[in-house]
């Protein structure tokens, strides 16, 4: 089975495994899910995680991997905010992020993204070390904002998956690549609907 998911198909322009579509193919329902804010979106972004993880650890982005693991997490608890984490344990509505946040949130990307850069580049392999870490931390931020239904976290997917999308086509994770493109369009579709609801209130 796990031969078998690893298995190099060609899909068009597209080389990749059984294993990488199928997390194409569940993140991109995840994502759109999101920005539909239709609570269904977390099952598909716990499946997503468990795929990716395996997709990762075999190109040696081990912050990635590690990030799927949080992902993994942060969804069951973002399932539990969008249903149960508004006003008297009702539906979770979109808000701004905090601005008290925001120097919160600058610490830990900046001390974390050279912290995490550091111990992968002294105790690993990892491939681009202080680039995959900062992507990493600003992703741990973005989730957590999501999972609070924070406007501001789609714009940092929009930075985040531009990054991205150079990163895994220079890794040869060339459709995972083209699912950060679309991780990127829907990240931009995401913060337009959310700013509706803001804006409504």
């Amino acid at each position: 089975m796990i031969d078998w998911l690893n298995k190099m198909i060609s899909l068009g322009i597209f080389v990749t495994t059984p294993l990488e579509i199928l997390g194409f193919v569940t993140g991109a329902i995840y994502v759109y899910l999101n920005t539909r804010q239709n609570v269904i979106s977390w099952f598909f972004g716990i499946v997503n995680a468990l795929l990716y993880a395996a997709v990762f650890w075999q190109v040696r982005l081990y912050a990635d991997t590690g990030l799927q693991g949080y992902y993994f997490f942060t969804s069951i608890y973002g399932w539990w905010m969008w249903k149960f984490g508004g006003a008297n344990h009702e539906e979770l509505k979109v808000s701004l992020t905090p601005k008290k946040l925001y120097p919160v949130f600058a610490a830990i990307f900046v001390v974390g993204s050279i912290l995490w850069g550091f111990l992968l580049a002294k105790f690993t392999n990892a491939s681009f070390t202080y680039l995959d870490s900062a992507l990493t931390i600003a992703s741990l931020i973005g989730q957590w904002m999501l999972a609070r239904k924070y406007l501001e976290n789609w714009i940092i997917w929009i930075l985040a998956d531009a990054c991205y999308v150079v990163l895994y086509f220079y890794k040869a994770l060339n459709l995972t690549a083209f699912l950060y493109f679309v991780f990127l369009i829907l990240a931009m579709i995401g913060y337009v609907r959310w700013r509706r609801d803001v804006l409504r209130v």
